[in-house]
């Protein structure tokens, strides 16, 4: 199955010469996001069937490539088979949707021949088995995806945030080579197989742990290592958002669970409040920032945070549960934390597509300037819609599956001997329940001031249904997110071997219950039927349509609708982004952004307008990141002097290192 595998990413790779041959004409569009759909389907398929049918052994390959001693190493076993279905999964989605979309490109050329090397190196990093092979894909991914990023060049914000995503993945990298550098040991032992059979020692295994925290972390987003993604995300073309989003995080939280699920041996339960914690923040984090924000790609982006910490307070739990060698609470929370993976990347798919069907049809990012669309893009309005309740963990759709069993995993916690974990847990449970809640708040609003209401600007009131191709995309995920809801014992027995590789344990059979049930614990603690809570809604909905429609007094009876106050019909009337989070800003703004208000009211006569005045701070950036950039800049500046050195002086420097090189050696144990 590997080998197939690597011939997918072979075709995808070779994609990039043909993109650059046919100068990126609409034929080029055409054949580069076909080839694609076609590739990513296969690996996608095949790695599902390897994931259903695993036993236990997997499949490995090596190849004569890589470090002399070593070569490359890539293999399928459970985990990555998962991940390797949710990765194609995803990039199949976007190729369709991008099929009607890249018409709209402006700069083909410099999308075309990234795009499917991009798809390759995340299907590579899955496939790695060694350290040098993953982290050869890793900095693969991280290169075409910045070239990705910084399509739009000529906008001087997304070159910005090509210039700060690169310093993170650069920062990551590093931080992923020394964990694998630790590991290896001084025998160089790079191969997985061989950092298995270490065991590194408490100490070691702990300063791993950090450090892959901090780079899969800054890959996947978690607050404070987050920096880069609000700012790459929204410059990017609409279907790589998705796939940056959607996608390569996931590759982030691939590579957590690979290393210290797998290859750090068994965890200390410390381990897991690092973890909790860092979780919990983000999660709550990411929705605050999300509802701040007005651009909509901006808000799907801080979204991905919050979404991320989610997963992350899962593992931790698992990783709690596994130190403790409690394997059916271990994989209840591990298998909660996958299918969140796999949900996530259903649903923020989704909705970067809608954005980007939105942005193609209007020009505009901005939610203050849309408004109205639901009657002129009403298919788009409809799946929009479905993941805007998917995401906010409402039933029955899959959002609510997998937060729930997180919760359910969260009452166990009782169990855990640790005072420190049993006092930190339900911390992060109430963290969670603070950020579900919060991003029900944040997709109403999105929503309803981008597709409800009056038309805010000509270019929403001029907008047009989007291509048949990226309906037909979005629809495909709303369905997925309405199968993975109401039916959520097939993907829970699905993930079992994982569950079973990585925690010795596994959730009861799922689809042998009742009704199409699912019960994770025993049936006297809790159960959850998403097929009778989708019945029960529609039948509802059926129900009172008719009810108002046939049985409802025929009587017309006009009046003047009620305008909350206002008796100007026009769009400036309507609330807007920015009053609908006003609350929740003066709540949480001044404590987190450090908000303030400031009013100006003209004097009686005046015709001038009334201003509010509002300024946030992001703490994250001013507190870490500023001052490293000052010092930066400070230290450049004053270092610049080295440029104008003599030879002699530039040889006296380079003798001065020799000498001080050779002084470690000399006293190094």
């Amino acid at each position: 199955m590997v080998v197939y595998a690597l011939f997918g990413v072979l075709a995808l790779v070779a994609l990039a010469p043909v993109a650059i041959a046919l100068n990126a004409s609409a034929r080029a569009t055409a054949l580069v996001y076909s080839a694609s759909l076609m590739i990513t389907l296969i690996v996608g398929t095949a790695a599902l069937l390897a994931l259903t049918g695993y036993d236990g052994a997997g499949s490995a390959v090596t190849l004569p490539l890589g470090l002399p001693w070593l070569g490359a190493h890539f293999r399928i076993d459970a985990l990555s088979a998962f991940f390797l279905a949710v990765i194609n999964l995803g990039g199949a989605a976007a190729s369709l949707f991008a099929l009607g979309y890249g018409r709209h490109e402006e700069f083909p050329g410099r999308v075309l021949p990234f795009y499917p090397v991009y798809l390759g190196a995340m299907n590579l990093v899955l496939l790695a088995d060694d350290a040098f092979s993953f982290l050869v894909s890793w900095e693969f991914m991280s290169l075409s995806s910045w070239a990705l990023v910084i399509a739009h060049h000529r906008v001087r914000e997304n070159l910005r945030a090509g210039y700060v995503y690169l310093l993170m993945a650069g920062f990551g990298t590093l931080a992923l080579l020394l964990a694998f550098g630790l590991l290896a040991g001084a025998q160089g032992n790079y191969a997985f197989d061989a950092i298995r059979a270490a065991h590194p020692s408490t100490g070691l295994a702990a300063l791993v742990l950090i450090l892959v925290l901090i780079g899969a972390g800054s890959k996947a987003g978690l607050v404070p290592l987050h920096a880069w993604l609000p700012l790459a995300h929204p410059a990017a073309p609409s279907h790589i958002s998705a796939l940056m989003s959607g996608v390569m995080t996931k590759v982030a939280v691939y590579a957590f669970v690979r290393i210290t699920f797998d290859l750090l041996g068994p965890p200390d339960w410390w381990w897991s409040l690092v973890v909790l914690a860092v979780g919990g923040i983000s999660a709550v984090m990411g929705v605050l920032y999300a509802l701040m924000q007005r651009d909509v790609k901006r808000v799907l982006a801080y979204s991905t945070i919050e979404n991320i910490g989610i997963i992350f307070a899962a593992l931790g739990l698992a990783l709690a549960f596994k130190a403790y060698a409690m394997h059916f609470a271990a994989a209840l929370a591990l298998t909660a934390a996958l299918l969140h993976v796999f949900n996530h990347a259903l649903f923020k798919n989704l909705l970067f597509c809608g954005a980007g069907a939105v942005l193609s049809a209007t020009g505009e990012r901005d939610l203050e300037k849309l408004g109205g669309l639901i009657h002129r893009m009403p298919q788009t309005a409809f799946v929009f819609l479905i993941g805007c309740t998917a995401i906010s963990a409402l039933p029955p759709l899959n959002g609510f599956v997998s937060e729930w069993l997180i919760f359910q995993a969260i009452l166990l916690s009782p169990q855990l001997p640790s005072w420190g974990l049993k006092l930190m847990v339900p911390a992060v449970g109430a963290l969670l329940a603070l950020s579900a809640a919060l991003a029900g708040a944040c997709f109403v609003r999105a929503f309803g001031i981008g597709f409800l209401g009056r038309p805010r600007s000509d270019e929403a009131r001029g907008a047009q249904e989007t291509d048949t191709h990226s309906l037909a995309a979005m629809y495909a995920l709303a369905a997925l997110c309405l199968i993975a809801g109401i039916l959520p014992g097939l993907f829970i027995d699905t993930l079992a071997p994982v569950a079973q590789m990585l925690t010795q344990g596994r959730m009861p059979v799922q689809t042998g219950v009742e009704w199409l049930s699912i019960v994770p614990i025993a049936e006297s603690r809790s159960s959850y039927n998403g097929l009778l809570v989708f019945v029960f809604m529609t039948a509802s909905g059926m129900i009172a349509a008719f009810a108002i429609h046939r049985l409802a007094s025929d009587r017309i009876r006009r009046s003047i609708a009620w305008g909350c106050g206002y008796p100007d019909p026009g769009p400036l009337t309507q609330y807007t982004a920015d009053s609908l989070a006003q609350p929740i800003r003066r709540v949480f703004g001044t404590l987190v952004f450090s908000a303030h208000e400031s009013g100006e009211m003209p004097p009686p006569g005046s015709t001038a307008p009334a201003r509010l005045t509002v300024k946030m701070r992001d703490p994250v950036w001013d507190t870490l990141y500023a001052p490293v950039a000052d010092f930066i800049t400070y230290a450049s500046e004053r270092l610049n002097v080295l440029q104008f050195l003599t030879i002699r002086r530039y040889l006296t420097l380079v003798f001065m290192a020799l000498v001080l090189l050779l002084l470690v050696l000399a006293i190094w144990p």
